[in-house]
Parts: C-alpha cells; structure tokens; sequence
C-alpha cells in the first residue's frame, strides 16, 4: 500500500458575512493520511465537519491552513494551493467524487449522466455507453429509464444514478458521502458490495456512513471527528 492521501495540519472556517462577519469554524488541525485498498469513514455527530472535509478534499471549499496532498501517479498535487487547471485534472482522472444529491443538466438523459465521465477519458461512445448500462442494470435501473433525465426518478433511483456516474471510471481516490442514505436494504447491499470490490482493486475511498451497518461493512479504520468550538478558531 502507499498514500494516495495526506490531510495535513487542516483548518477551515465559514465568515457568514449576511450575519456581520461572524466566523464559524468548522475543522481544525485535521490530520489523515488514506492508504490505497483502504475505506477511511469519517465518524461524527452532525456540524463536525464530515462533509466539509470532503469538499475541501475534493477542491470545493478554499482551506484556512493545511495541506492536502494527492498523489496523481506522476506527482504530488497540495489541493489546497493548486490552481484550477490542476484541480480539474485531479477530477477527471484521480479523484472520484459521490455526493448525497444528484446535481445534472436538466434534459440530459440517465445514459448520458453516467457514461460522460468515460467519454471525458476519450472512451467511445459504443464503449463508454456499454459499461454505462451493465452498470445501471447491476444497480437496477431498468432499462426503460435510461433515455429519461434523472431528474424525474424518486429519491432511490436518483442516487443509484449518483452511485454509477462515481464509480464508473476506476480512480485512485474516492469520495463517498451518504452513497446508501436513499436507498432500501436491497439496493444498499448491492453498493456495498460495489463499494467493497472497489476497495479490494486498490482503491482508497474517504467516506461518510450514518447507516451503523454500512459502516461497519466498509471501514477497514475511522476518523472520530467533533464539532469545533469558536474558541479553537
């Protein structure tokens, strides 16, 4: 194993300029380092900064002080200070990223939504559209759905989508937050075991579980996170 991930030294906090300026810290000092072939789950009550975290991982969110360091294969990029060229990058072939809502162009049929990310990576069309489809009808979207938007899914079939657009490209480091939170316990077992098999081909995976049983599935360790008080600011 090697890291693919170091969170170094890692404060970040929100000015709410709407409310006078009034600085909410969220993370301070936070320090990880994620292994390739591991599943770090951030642990935490609600306000402790899980997803913050992820986002700041992720290039989302400007940090305070720290460094996140990714190693791409070719060198080691600090996400905190790099530019968006290099950002952008990162995304498209190192860092996956599953969120808790689906956020799409309107109008853009499912097909589409979780066969770009391949076509992004010169994949063909036929190809790319392939692995789309063997990958919605593992996560069960039927096949009458996938030249509709997302859009007009319930809840469950909308991260299922979320789930295959992630994890359809094989990247070194994955961001997972609440994959399982829509979905019923069939379908949350089938992304478990996605999930696990991504981790058995060596990826590293940072992600947020509330469901008790998921986590206990996936985590080979924890991070115990807590909220930050305004004094730590």
């Amino acid at each position: 194993m090697f890291s693919l991930l170091s969170v170094k030294g890692l404060s970040k906090t929100f000015v709410l300029h709407t409310q006078g300026g009034v600085a909410l810290p969220v993370l301070s000092d936070i320090e990880l380092t994620v292994n390739s072939g591991e599943c770090v789950v951030l642990n935490g009550p609600s306000g402790a900064g899980k997803s913050t975290l992820l986002r700041c991982i992720f290039g989302n969110y400007r940090v305070d002080r720290g460094k996140i360091l990714i190693d791409d294969g070719v060198e080691t990029i600090d996400v905190a200070a790099g530019n968006p060229r290099q950002i952008i990058e990162l995304r498209r072939r190192t860092v996956g990223y599953v969120s808790q809502f689906l956020r799409v162009v309107p109008r853009v049929s499912t097909l589409d939504v979780v066969s770009e990310p391949l076509r992004l990576l010169g994949v063909s069309r036929d190809e790319s559209e392939q692995r789309a489809g063997d990958m919605l009808r593992r996560l069960r979207i039927p096949k009458r759905l996938w030249s509709l938007p997302p859009a007009t899914f319930s809840g469950g079939e909308q991260q299922r989508v979320n789930v295959a657009r992630g994890l359809i490209v094989s990247k070194p480091l994955l961001l997972l937050d609440e994959p399982t939170a829509s979905l019923d316990a069939e379908n949350r077992d089938t992304v478990v075991q996605v999930i696990l098999e991504t981790i058995d081909a060596g990826t590293a995976i940072v992600g947020i579980f509330h469901d008790a049983e998921v986590r206990d599935a996936v985590a080979t360790r924890t991070l115990e996170m807590s909220p930050v008080s305004r004094a730590a600011a």
